[in-house]
């Protein structure tokens, strides 16, 4: 090992706008760069990192603004900033041949940077159970959600955001509400957590960012090889309007389906999902 690669790394950068974002940085080896989901952390990531640091990649995982131990600004909680966010992340640890895996939201981010700044440091890149190409119904998207569905979240939100946090938990995020789902309490409590350390401003923003954000255009830039993995029993981002289309959209795409599995797969098909993305960055 380099001696250079021992020395304690920070963990914050400053953004161009002044944003101060968190970030973990663990291991030495080929970049695994993560983006979480809504209204989560890079908490979210710590049983991929643990797992693939310990078997020579080097992770890095990032609280977004206005999540975790990021600084919250007030404006900024859209698509294009959070992409440019992980772009400036990116070239200040200089990151060459990276893996960028994004979940639900950011699954979008990671869409969105490839759009915005291709992929001279990418090397490959990983969808999972993330919102692209777009989650909102409309007349060219007959298959995706209401916009009744996110009317609700912001109400929820605006009233008692502590409340949808815990409903989202014990219910569609781990599919606890389905018939003999075994769900940890500790796995719904973390949920939770992260997200009241989230800003109220911020995961208000969002909804609308993940929501109405259309990443047709993003995915069609795409020209590495992807993994687009979902449950199909996913009751927050609907598979037939993610995954199954887009990886139609994408050049090069794996469309691997968990059978049965929730939105929240990350934990509840932690060891598989694993397995999967450690199969995939060591595929040729």
């Amino acid at each position: 090992m380099n001696p250079d690669d021992q020395k304690q790394r920070p963990s914050t950068f400053v953004t161009r706008d002044g944003t101060e974002l968190y970030y973990k940085d663990w291991g030495t080896g080929a970049p695994v760069v993560f983006s979480h989901g809504w209204p989560l952390n890079s908490d979210s990531w710590e049983a991929q990192m643990a797992f693939l640091a310990a078997r020579g990649y080097r992770c890095i995982a990032h609280d977004r603004r206005g999540h975790g131990r990021s600084s919250q600004p007030w404006l900024g909680n859209d698509m294009d900033t959070w992409a440019d966010d992980l772009s400036e992340l990116i070239e200040a640890l200089d990151l060459k041949k990276a893996t960028l895996v994004g979940f639900s939201a950011g699954g979008g981010e990671v869409a969105r940077y490839i759009g915005r700044h291709g992929t001279k440091r990418v090397a490959k890149a990983a969808l999972i159970a993330a919102v692209p190409p777009l989650m909102l119904k409309t007349e060219r998207n007959p298959a995706g959600l209401p916009r009744e569905v996110f009317d609700g979240l912001r109400l929820k939100s605006l009233t008692d955001r502590s409340e949808l946090y815990r409903e989202l938990a014990a219910g569609p995020f781990f599919g606890a509400n389905r018939p003999g789902a075994k769900v940890s309490r500790g796995m719904m409590d973390s949920f939770w957590l992260q997200g009241m350390r989230a800003g109220h401003k911020a995961t208000f923003d969002s909804i609308k960012a993940f929501s109405e954000t259309d990443f047709t255009a993003d995915l069609a830039r795409f020209d590495v090889p992807t993994l687009v993995l979902h449950g199909d029993d996913d009751q927050v981002v609907p598979i037939a309007a993610s995954a199954i289309h887009a990886s139609k959209l994408i050049k090069n795409a794996t469309l691997r389906i968990y059978g049965g599995a929730p939105h929240g797969l990350l934990d509840t098909h932690k060891d598989q999902f694993n397995a999967d993305l450690l199969a995939f960055l060591e595929a040729p």
